[in-house]
């Protein structure tokens, strides 16, 4: 039996969808029962990180824990402490439900990191690899960072098989924030600022971290281990706009500003962090969970962008 946490997010959700999909033994957990249940999927409800309550019953007969609840980067966090208040979930939260794992005979614990523990950006001509030294800078990578630490740390004293997977952007059906704004400004026809953007950036599809999450699950030489997770294909913001709109079957209305230009525009604005999101490179090197797992992405870029985009249009057509 695999419990899902987060089963209710945009990530947990697509790997309830996979698992039941391969006639997997599959468990959601969740706060509340999903407005669109996944078919297949028991879920046990009520289950809160913050309160540290018990999760035995969720446990009972678990062999493998996928955790994906957490507490999500925020880009305008109005708390008080925003660290203290990630830590309360991403880590505190973390580690209460895989010591509760541990004692409950779960085998092995799959965790759902992110990127930036490596860091916001990468040079020019030189993507992350899990080689690299850690260095998260905001408050959301930071306790992602201290609860992959807390976990090897439980996984010396109990046995515990820890997986850590550290994913790019996701994408895919359902998709929202960033993403779904995209899609509305390229079928609005809005004209972007955004033709002569050269960064490159990793994405990662939906069902391929799914896959790779899954396979983490059961792979023998993935315990202790820890995996970048991308598609394997690097876009700039400029050509991730105009597949994009291909997949809308519509026309990208793109003006090639200068990034520098932008940048600066930004600032003005009080918006630097957005111009960093849209020029900056953040590239990563997935040859490790290639070589370790034998794993390759099994959806193609374009073929998730076509999937997102007909979701898209489908919820807006009904609405």
């Amino acid at each position: 039996m695999i419990l899902v946490t987060g089963a209710d997010g945009f990530v947990g959700r697509g790997v309830l969808s996979m698992a039941t999909r391969r006639g997997l033994a599959v468990r959601g957990a969740t706060r509340r029962l999903p407005d669109s249940p996944v078919e297949g999927t028991n879920y046990c409800t009520g289950l809160e990180l913050e309160t540290n309550q018990g999760w035995a019953s969720a446990l009972a007969g678990v062999g493998v824990v996928i955790h994906t609840a957490a507490r999500v980067h925020r880009l305008k966090d109005r708390a008080a402490d925003p660290l203290a208040e990630y830590r309360k979930v991403n880590v505190a939260g973390t580690i209460s439900l895989a010591q509760q794992a541990a004692a409950a005979g779960v085998r092995r614990f799959v965790f759902l990191s992110s990127v930036k523990v490596h860091g916001e950006r990468t040079p020019e001509g030189r993507p992350f690899s899990i080689a690299d030294s850690p260095a998260p800078v905001d408050t959301y990578a930071i306790s992602k960072y201290e609860a992959e630490m807390a976990l090897r740390q439980l996984a010396m004293q109990t046995g515990l098989q820890v997986v850590i997977v550290r994913p790019v952007m996701v994408y895919g059906p359902g998709v929202k924030a960033n993403f779904a704004a995209m899609m509305r400004w390229l079928r609005r026809g809005v004209p972007l600022p955004l033709g002569a953007i050269h960064n490159q950036r990793s994405f990662v599809a939906l069902r391929n971290l799914a896959d790779l999450i899954l396979t983490c699950a059961e792979h023998p030489s993935a315990a202790g281990e820890t995996f970048l997770a991308s598609d394997g294909e690097d876009l700039s913001t400029t050509s991730l706009l105009r597949r994009l709109a291909a997949a809308l079957s519509v026309r990208a209305h793109l003006i090639p500003v200068p990034a520098g230009a932008l940048r600066i525009g930004a600032r003005a604005l009080g918006r630097p962090e957005l111009a960093r999101r849209l020029c900056d490179s953040l590239r990563v090197d997935i040859g490790f969970t290639r070589d370790r797992l034998k794993w390759d992405p099994p959806v193609g870029v374009d073929d998730e962008l076509r999937a997102t985009a007909e979701n898209y249009l489908l919820k807006i057509g009904r609405s």
